[in-house]
């Protein structure tokens, strides 16, 4: 049996053309070979499986490769590879340092690469400082790490830095498509590009992916079979979850949520992809920005689709409600029903429930005093109401209704207040009736004084302040609401007794404790309330217990009410200061309490010669 050697050592890259997504490093790197501008030391950072070691070794090879040696050379001699990790102490670094003294016998240069360089202690750093300015001509340092957060600012100021960045989704997909050709695998677009994103930008991890992936499904890779092994959701389920949310066909989402549970997946993971999926949806919809949409060209032409049925609106309120859940995931004890509530959160956006559009509120010329009792409005005999359909009516002319007002000081208070709404009414700007002031008619010679049209006006309107009758007005207004607010509350009488009482008064300390008003709740359960018909009357050792029960009746009252059926219960908070003594025992006290149950205590206590 032939031995299996893994993709990522099968197919690293030999020179910086194979190197995938560093195109920026790579022809640096080569420039500076051509110019001979090479520094002496250079520093890789980066995340893991993005090509730092391998362009080290790559860049370790040119430099000693002058032509006249074999192609695959790979100076073994001139090339030192030192694992920062397990050798960090200080005698590695000085072993290190008498080596770099000692020029190559073959090739021009001597390079050494410390991998993970930021396990290096401290001292082994500062040891390390001197060589690393001022090292021989014939030294050339590579440092590669994934922290460089972790080097101590000496170190970077003496290095070249190369930041490594993420190979994207695209780059990683054309390798691996390139792999499965020279392994004849066929393999569907869409399942590379399912390992390319489960890698996360290292191409390293996505060649063990693939590895383990041709090893399940063999010679033909699909995407069901990538998506079954690495237990991901692809795309076409959350496609469907939204389809089913558009729908508002919640049911059948709860249904397909229990069945995404069932197959062995994370709710967190579920809701995590749906609001990248929205993400996804709404890149899609502007020209712009569908170049951020990293899926296969199949699998674009779906996401078109379904970005179409949506709105800009739905989707923005669709990512908040799933981040939000997200969020509180893992803090939540029914993570279950958070997601599922969160699901019909999303199938209701767009759903309008039972509700029916209201027909033109039409007022007819001969029912104008049929307003509704809300917001009736008083007319005198001299004023005139003339009231036609507008455009929305049935009508094709729509003269404004007038109303004549005779009285001066009424006309000019409704000029002052025209913008403020009357309840009851449709708008003036937005109805099909109008009210608008007439100019007054002339008197006739000596006419007796008429009064003012009374006008009955709801809670809503607002009332100029700038007359008698405003104020009058504004008074009767006070007194109607007021009659209206006692005739509106419902008195209640039932009879209850004192056990009663002590099973609604423990009920509202247990709720108050659930809150977290420990303080309030501990107050009330200071003493059992007494009581004398609807009085309650219950003693508290301090003044300021009492007032922190005043601050927390009012909520007490409304509960107690409601429990016992009575709306005539009142409460007496009475303090007694020398009822505090009680709770307050010195040593002496308690010893004398308890010889009185048990005088066997003073007995063991002369006995043993204690003392207190």
């Amino acid at each position: 049996m032939e031995h299996f050697v893994v993709s990522a050592r099968k197919y690293r890259p030999q020179t910086f053309k194979d190197v995938v997504g560093q195109q920026a490093i790579t022809n640096t790197l080569l420039n500076a070979i051509n110019h001979d501008h090479l520094a002496q030391a250079l520093l890789f950072t980066g995340p893991r499986g993005v090509g730092k070691t391998t362009c080290a070794r790559i860049l370790a090879k040119m430099i000693n490769h002058d032509g006249t040696q074999q192609p695959d050379e790979d100076f073994a001699f001139n090339i030192f590879e030192l694992d920062a990790a397990s050798n960090n102490s200080v005698d590695d670094i000085r072993n290190l340092i008498d080596q770099v003294r000692i020029p190559p016998q073959v090739g021009k240069y001597k390079v050494y690469i410390i991998d993970e360089v930021h396990m290096l202690s401290a001292s082994a750093f500062n040891a390390f400082l001197k060589t690393l300015e001022e090292p021989p001509k014939h030294a050339i340092f590579i440092l590669a790490t994934t922290e460089k957060h972790k080097i101590i600012p000496t170190i970077l100021s003496r290095c070249q830095i190369f930041d490594f960045k993420r190979i994207t989704v695209t780059d990683a997909r054309n390798y691996l498509a390139y792999i499965a050709e020279q392994e004849g695998v066929e393999a569907e677009e869409d399942a590379l590009h399912i390992i390319a994103q489960k890698a996360d930008g290292a191409m390293r991890d996505a060649l063990s992916i693939y590895d383990r992936v041709v090893s399940f499904s063999g010679a033909n890779l699909t995407r069901q079979a990538v998506t079954e092994n690495l237990n991901v959701l692809d795309y076409e389920t959350y496609l469907n979850v939204t389809n089913l949310i558009l729908e508002n066909n919640i049911p059948q989402l709860l249904v397909e949520y229990n069945e995404i549970l069932a197959r062995g997946f994370d709710g967190h993971h579920f809701i995590a992809g749906l609001a990248s999926h929205f993400r996804d949806l709404l890149v899609c919809r502007n020209p712009k920005t569908i170049s951020l949409l990293e899926v296969g060209e199949n699998t674009k032409t779906s996401y078109y689709e379904q970005a179409q049925k949506t709105s800009e609106a739905f989707l923005m309120q669709g990512i908040e409600l799933a981040n939000e859940c997200d969020l509180k995931y893992k803090s939540s004890r029914n993570q279950r029903l958070l997601v599922e509530l969160c699901l019909m959160q999303l199938a209701s956006i767009t759903f309008d429930g039972e509700k029916k559009k209201p027909e033109q509120f039409i007022i007819p010329a001969q029912n104008y005093k049929n307003f509704p009792p809300a917001a009736s409005l008083k007319l005198s005999s001299e004023e005139k109401v003339v009231v036609r359909d507008n455009e929305y009516g049935q009508g094709n002319s729509a003269p404004k209704p007038e109303v004549q007002v005779p009285d001066t000081e009424f006309k000019t208070e409704r000029q002052e207040d025209k913008s403020s709404p009357v309840e009851g009414l449709p708008d003036p700007e937005k109805s099909t009736c109008r009210i608008e002031e007439a100019p007054v008619e002339a008197p006739a010679e000596n006419p007796a004084p008429s009064p003012a049209p009374a006008a009955t006006i709801t809670s809503k309107e607002k009332v100029s302040g700038l007359s008698l009758a405003s104020i009058r007005k504004k008074k009767e207004l006070l007194a109607k609401q007021q009659g209206h607010t006692e005739k509106t509350v419902e008195e209640k009488n039932e009879k209850f007794n004192e056990t009663q009482l002590h099973a609604a008064w423990d009920d509202y300390i247990h709720r108050l404790k659930n809150k977290g008003e420990k303080i309030l709740a501990s107050i009330m359960e200071t003493d059992m309330p007494k009581l004398e018909g609807t009085a309650i009357t219950i003693e508290l050792p301090a003044d300021t217990m009492r007032k922190d029960l005043e601050r927390g009746m009012n909520p007490l009252m409304g509960y107690l009410k409601k429990k016992l059926q009575n709306t005539f219960i009142t409460l007496d908070i009475q303090v007694n200061e020398t009822k505090a003594k009680q709770y307050a025992f010195t040593n002496i006290e308690k010893y004398n309490k308890l010889k009185e149950k048990n005088p066997l205590i003073e007995k063991l206590r002369t006995t043993f010669d204690l003392d207190l």
